[in-house]
């Protein structure tokens, strides 16, 4: 094969993946117009301030990681489509949150107003809770088989909770003005926003009904891959511009957040990244090509960095 040839097949490669993720993002994003209480629902100001936030854009990073987990271990989307739009509303409940002006106090989110912005406080608050406490009725009502049920919903309320997101929450906002070592860093990232991403994963295991032995690979990609995502995002809030992040850039800096580049610098910061994304793929690398789509999600975290 030439050079000319293999870079064709690359290419070719890269646009079926890309037609296949953009397929299953469609049908997340379908399911959870669907299965979300309309805005013409009662009360309208909540369901109103939900969907506002649910549909401002996003990678749908999350749902995809849960959908593509369940099929690479012989599921179907339907088998996961559920729990992956309960992480998704998880996840913008807690954007909702962080953007209030007792957490990170930041206008923008997804280059639109923050929720509180949009329908003041206390309104927002609620939307996050909406949020937080459908995705437990998804999961409840809309899984195919309800056998699964009870480990999923054990899985999502871990990763979501004071030994998951929460925790991590909490610890970010002491580290403002306590401890900042590595130690504490890496604490922060991997409950914070790793839990959730190695949640979705593993309930794309459960969900396909996977085996003890890939029950336990499929988080160790998550947990990788998810601590590498916010590594990134971290340069990002560094690098990047207030136009490319959808949200107000350097904040970190300015709210003296415990960050990646704050405690090795960028250069470092992204040899740290790119140490973690290989991890991922490598706790994938016994599915083969069954493991394409996560491999090729997990080269989209790392190149945001460049």
């Amino acid at each position: 094969m030439t050079v000319a040839t293999a870079q064709q097949a690359r290419r070719g490669t890269a646009a079926t993946l890309d037609r296949l993720i953009r397929g299953t993002a469609g049908r997340i994003e379908a399911a959870l117009r669907r299965w979300l209480p309309t805005e013409a629902a009662y009360p309208e100001t909540i369901h109103r301030a939900m969907r506002y936030s649910l549909f401002a854009g996003g990678k749908r990073l999350r749902p995809l990681l849960a959908v593509e987990a369940c099929r690479m271990l012989g599921g179907r989307v339907a088998d996961a489509l559920p729990a992956a739009c309960a992480l998704e509303c998880i996840h913008t409940y807690s954007l909702i949150h962080d953007d209030l002006p007792a957490m990170d106090d930041d206008d923008f989110r997804r280059g639109k107003p923050s929720n509180h912005k949009a329908f003041g406080e206390a309104m927002a608050i609620l939307a996050g809770d909406g949020l937080l406490t459908y995705a437990f009725e998804l999961v409840a009502a809309k899984t195919p088989s309800p056998a699964v049920v009870p480990a999923l919903v054990r899985e999502i309320g871990v990763a979501a909770g004071t030994r998951g997101m929460v925790g991590g929450q909490v610890a970010d906002l002491e580290a403002e003005n306590g401890r900042r070592d590595a130690k504490h860093l890496e604490y922060i990232h991997l409950h914070k926003t790793a839990a959730l991403i190695a949640c979705a994963t593993r309930c794309g295991a459960i969900a396909a009904g996977a085996s003890s032995a890939d029950l336990a690979r499929a988080p160790a990609y998550g947990r990788n891959l998810g601590l590498a995502f916010q590594v990134v995002d971290d340069i990002l809030d560094v690098v990047g511009t207030t136009e490319q992040l959808g949200k107000t850039a350097g904040k970190d800096a300015d709210s003296k957040k415990l960050t990646y580049p704050s405690v090795y610098g960028i250069d470092r910061s992204r040899e740290v990244a790119t140490r973690l994304v290989g991890r991922a793929r490598a706790a994938i690398r016994p599915f083969g090509a069954r493991a394409r789509v996560l491999d090729a999600l997990a080269s989209y975290v790392l190149e945001r960095s460049h």
